[in-house]
C-alpha cells in the first residue's frame, strides 16, 4: 500500500506524494516546528497494546498559518502574485476551451473574478468542513453551489476525486500552487489561527525516505544577501530580525563582519553594487544605504543603472520623528530635519540611555552634490551596544522603544518580498 505525506492545512490536503518525499516545504518551518502529530497512517491498537509510544513514528512540522505567511511572503508567494496568477490562468483556461471544435459541447461559464474566487474559498474556515464519508455524493454544504463551483477554472486534467465535504472542497478549490492557495486561504481569519502541517514520520518509518530528507528553514537559493555601509549597520539588523522578527530571521545573510567590513562606507558599498551588477553575479542582494547626504546621494546614482532583477537598492526609511530632530551646527543647538541628511541607522534606536544626554545630531561637511549638509548622530557606538546586549527577556522588562528600528525590518522585508515575488513567473 505504501505511505502517504501531505502538506495541510486543518486537514484540507494542498500538496501530496506517496512513497517518496515529493515536494520540499521544509523552507515554511523552522526547527521549533518539528513534533509529532497524531496520524492515522500509524496502528494506535498496536502501540497501546504494546505500551509503546508511537510519537517518533509520527513527527511532523507544524506552524500556524498566520506564522507561515511572512515566510510565504519572503518566498515570492504574496496576495499579489496569486491575483496574477489566477488571472494569467483564466485567461489561457478560457483560450482553451475555445479551442474545442465541439458543437455539443456546454457554454464556456463566465469564470469568478479574482475576488469572487477568494470570497468563495474563505466562505467558512477549512476546520469546519466535514471530513467523513457522506452519502450525499461527499459534497456536504457544497451540494446547492454547483453553479459557482463551475465558474472556477480547473484544467482538463485536474483530480476530482473525492469522499468528504472537506475533501470535495479542496478538490473544486485546489487550482494554484500550494503556497498561493495558503496566501489566500489566510483571508479567513479562523484560518490564520489554523495549523499547517507537513507530516513525515509514517513516510519516514515505512523506508520510503530518510529523516535528513526534511529539514527546516529557508534554502541558499530562498535567503537575502544583506549589503550595508558599516560592520554596525550589518551587527544591528542581524540582531534586529533575531530579536524583533525571529519568524524570518533565517531569510536573512550578512557579508561576514566579524574580523573586519569588506567594502566600509557609502563609496566602497556603493562600487561594490556596480561591480556585482557587472559581473551577474545570481544571489538576491539588497544594498542598504543610510537615510542620510551621502547615503542619498550613492543610492540616487546606483538608481541611474539598470540593476538586475535580483540585486536591489534602499535608503532607510523617512520619519516623521526625524522631522524635527535635535542638532547642533555653526547656528548652534536647533532642531532639524535629519531625513536624507544625517539618519543612519543608529538613529533608529532608542536613546534614553542612562549618564548620557539627550541625543543630537553634529553637522559636518557639506555635500556640494545634493546642496546638503551631512551630519552624524553623537554617542551612537552607546546606542549600538545596548541594542546588540537586548534579549528577549531584557526587551520585555527594560520597556526599549523598538517602534523605529521595526520600521527598518518591514522595510527591508518589503523590498525583498518585491524582488521575490517579481522573479516567480506565472504557470504556463
Amino acid at each position: 500500500m505504501g505511505a502517504e505525506i501531505y502538506l495541510e492545512l486543518g486537514g484540507l490536503a494542498l500538496s501530496w506524494a506517496k512513497n517518496h518525499r515529493g515536494p520540499d516545504h521544509g523552507a515554511l518551518f523552522q526547527e521549533g516546528d518539528r513534533r509529532a502529530v497524531r496520524s492515522d497512517q500509524i496502528d494506535h491498537v498496536y502501540f497501546q497494546e504494546e505500551n509503546e509510544d508511537p510519537s517518533p513514528m509520527e513527527m511532523a512540522f507544524v506552524r500556524k498559518l498566520k506564522q507561515i505567511v511572512p515566510r510565504l511572503d519572503l518566498l515570492g508567494f504574496t496576495l499579489e502574485q496569486a491575483r496574477s496568477v489566477y488571472d494569467h490562468w483564466t485567461v489561457r483556461w478560457k483560450e482553451e476551451r475555445e479551442g474545442i471544435a465541439d458543437p455539443e459541447a456546454p457554454p464556456i461559464p463566465e469564470l469568478l473574478s479574482f475576488e469572487e474566487y477568494c470570497a468563495f474559498v474563505n466562505r467558512q474556515p477549512v476546520t469546519e468542513l466535514g471530513d467523513s464519508f457522506l452519502d450525499d455524493d461527499g459534497k456536504g454544504r457544497f451540494i446547492d453551489d454547483e453553479a459557482t463551483l463551475d465558474r472556477i477554472p480547473r484544467s482538463f486534467d485536474h483530480d476530482d476525486l473525492y469522499w468528504s465535504e472537506r475533501s470535495y472542497f479542496g478538490s473544486r478549490i485546489n487550482i494554484l500552487h500550494p503556497y498561493l492557495m495558503l496566501r489566500i486561504l489566510a483571508g479567513n481569519a479562523v484560518n490564520l489561527e489554523t495549523d499547517v502541517v507537513w507530516q513525515y514520520g509514517p513516510l519516514v518509518e515505512a523506508g520510503w525516505a530518510m529523516v535528513t530528507e526534511f529539514t527546516p528553514l529557508a534554502r541558499r537559493t530562498e535567503t537575502f544577501l544583506i549589503a550595508t555601509e558599516g560592520s554596525s549597520d550589518a551587527h544591528i539588523l542581524r540582531h534586529g530580525f533575531e530579536l524583533l522578527r525571529p519568524e524570518v530571521a533565517d531569510f536573512f545573510r550578512f557579508i561576514d563582519v566579524s574580523d573586519r567590513h569588506p567594502f566600509p562606507g557609502t563609496g566602497n558599498l556603493l562600487k561594490f553594487a556596480e561591480g556585482l551588477a557587472k559581473i551577474d553575479v545570481h544571489n538576491q542582494t539588497i544594498f542598504v544605504f543610510d537615510n542620510d547626504a551621502e547615503g542619498t546621494e550613492a543610492y540616487n546614482k546606483l538608481g541611474a543603472l539598470v540593476l538586475p532583477s535580483n540585486l536591489r537598492a534602499m535608503l532607510l526609511p523617512s520619519l516623521d520623528a526625524f522631522g524635527s530632530f535635535p542638532a547642533k551646527g555653526p547656528q548652534g543647538d536647533h532642531e532639524a530635519d535629519i531625513n536624507g541628511r544625517a539618519a543612519a541607522i543608529e538613529c533608529y534606536l532608542d536613546h534614553r540611555l542612562k549618564d548620557y544626554p539627550p541625543p543630537r545630531i553634529i553637522w559636518s561637511n557639506y555635500k556640494k552634490e545634493t546642496d546638503t549638509y551631512q551630519g552624524a548622530l553623537e554617542y551612537k557606538e552607546a546606542y549600538t551596544k545596548a541594542f546588540l546586549k537586548l534579549t528577549p527577556d531584557k526587551l520585555a522588562t527594560t520597556g526599549y522603544q523598538t517602534g523605529n528600528i521595526e520600521k527598518v525590518l518591514d522595510a527591508l522585508i518589503e523590498q525583498c518580498t518585491l524582488m521575490a515575488s517579481g522573479e516567480l513567473a506565472a504557470p504556463g
